[in-house]
């Protein structure tokens, strides 16, 4: 015990007396040398669950599709695009049950055809969402930006024309024959609202 305790007490001293010198440039050089700088090291960002990575996101139809999946379930999040739409697609293409992301160029473009305009494959005219537009009278499937511009546009020609559905539209309440005394409550002034200040009726006796 006693000569371990003389040896740490000799290191101690020896770490002493070479803090206290100056370094020469050889020694600075041999540290240097020794201790590499370590860059700290990124790590890839996890992506959150129900998030996409980029990777295995493609843009087909105004709309950001999870290439993981397979042609006929990924379609559906295309905004006009439901679960029959999208079955009369896949069996239109022969790819319906591969994955988007194993498509080529020309199976993508074959694809948002087939989406754009369906009545060149002969879907049948039922699925459509559009039907004897007021317009140009022609039966169309209206899908993204378009859908949502003209349902907009329907609403306001509504609103000017004063319809009762227009003038439901208007003032916020539901336009088809909903119950409104429980629901559509939100927002809105709930129980009675009396007047502060006025006096009682039976007076000052």
């Amino acid at each position: 015990m006693v000569e371990k305790k003389a040896v740490q007490k000799a290191k101690a001293d020896q770490n002493k007396k070479e803090k206290s010198e100056p370094k020469t440039e050889e020694a600075i050089k041999k540290e240097v040398q020794k201790k590499p700088e370590k860059r700290p090291v990124e790590k890839p960002k996890k992506a959150r669950r129900g998030e996409l990575r980029a990777e295995d996101i493609i843009r087909l139809a105004e709309t950001n599709l999870d290439a993981t999946k397979p042609v006929k379930a990924a379609i559906r999040r295309i905004r006009g695009v439901g679960f029959m739409f999208s079955n009369a697609v896949a069996n239109v293409c022969s790819f319906g049950d591969k994955r988007l992301g194993d498509l080529s160029d020309h199976e993508l473009k074959t694809l948002e055809d087939i989406i754009m305009n369906p009545e060149k494959f002969n879907i049948p005219l039922w699925m459509y969402n559009r039907k004897k537009d007021p317009v140009d009278g022609k039966n169309k499937h209206l899908i993204a930006s378009q859908l949502e511009l003209t349902t907009k546009m329907d609403i306001n020609e509504m609103k000017k024309l004063k319809t009762y559905k227009g003038v439901r539209h208007a003032i916020g309440l539901p336009v088809r024959g909903q119950r409104t005394r429980g629901s559509f409550r939100k927002g809105k002034v709930v129980g009675v609202s009396r007047s502060k200040g006025k006096p009682g009726k039976g007076g000052k006796k």
